[in-house]
């Protein structure tokens, strides 16, 4: 399977904790392969409902341990897919602990519904990582086996209905798959970017706010989007914050000789008008008072009259 991004972007290929993931989950099968064997290794970190209270680690350690090679590659090769886009959009601290939370969620739902077997695989983790990438990228494409394009909600959708089918035909007589962990990790994924994620709350609000510059040389700073207007009111507001960027432009250059009462009047005119810009730029133009409304029309009609 091949992910193609529709937009380019510089991601790069393995990020660091998918990287360390993917390190500790090969190194475990090593020393499964190598030195302890399959009926140690299970066993001691698989998890298992009866041993829960002599063996509580099993909780996290189950994800980090695999049944064979290719349950271990399909898993690795998953994550290295999907992973490192995420986590270059988050970061590596939030991407593992997002990591964690979706393979303790296949963990509950395996204790609450399937509880007699044993489960051991990072399925229900990388099953919530390819639940968040459908979040974001919907419409990046797959291609299963090589020839066959999906895109990715869809293939997520699919592996929902399939879980889900196949956990309730075979949960009643067991199976050598844990479907229904596979959908405990893409639940808690589901719930973990509506209401756990500090890096999706700050998605949200940066889809309600647009970074405007004051002026070209300026950093942009926050500004809430406003509802659409009518024509008479874009054409009035926006040409009075229009000109008033242009006067805080204007404020930096040097200032011609003025007699002192001028130059008295003009400086708290100024600071006022400083005060009004940040008002928009925290709460939006709908905030301001009709004094401040004022202010700005006063002082767009001088520079029109400057003209």
């Amino acid at each position: 399977m091949a992910v193609s991004f529709n937009d380019e972007l510089d991601v790069p290929r393995l990020t660091r904790a998918v990287q360390w993931v993917i390190a500790i989950n090969v190194a475990i099968y090593f020393v499964q392969l190598t030195v302890v064997g399959d009926t140690n290794m299970l066993p001691a970190l698989g998890f298992q409902a009866h041993r829960l209270s002599e063996a509580w680690w099993t909780i996290v350690t189950y994800m980090f341990v695999h049944g064979g090679f290719w349950h271990l590659a399909m898993n690795m090769f998953m994550l290295y897919s999907f992973g490192p886009r995420l986590e270059h959009r988050w970061s590596a601290g939030e991407f593992s602990k997002f990591y964690l939370i979706c393979g303790l969620g296949g963990w509950l739902f395996h204790l609450v519904f399937a509880r007699d077997s044993l489960v051991v695989g990072a399925s229900a983790a990388v099953f919530g990582v390819m639940v968040a990438y459908a979040t974001y990228w919907p419409d990046d494409e797959v291609l299963v086996f090589g020839v066959l394009p999906l895109k990715v909600r869809t293939l997520v959708a699919l592996l929902v209905g399939v879980n889900l089918i196949s956990g309730m035909a075979t949960s009643s007589r067991g199976s050598g798959v844990a479907y229904l962990a596979h959908l405990g990790g893409m639940a808690a994924a589901w719930v973990y970017l509506r209401w756990g994620s500090t890096a999706a709350r700050i998605d949200r609000v940066r889809q309600h706010v647009n970074v405007e510059p004051d002026h070209p040389d300026e950093a942009g700073r926050m500004v809430p989007r406003q509802m659409p207007r009518s024509r008479e009111q874009r054409s009035g507001v926006d040409d009075i914050v229009a000109r008033s960027n242009a006067a805080v432009k204007r404020r930096e250059a040097p200032l011609p000789a003025q007699p002192r009462r001028a130059t008295t009047l003009e400086a708290p005119r100024a600071s006022d008008l400083d005060a009004v810009l940040d008002k928009i730029s925290r709460e939006g133009i709908e905030s301001l008072t009709s004094v401040e409304r004022s202010l700005l029309e006063e002082r767009s009609r001088e520079l029109r009259d400057k003209h």
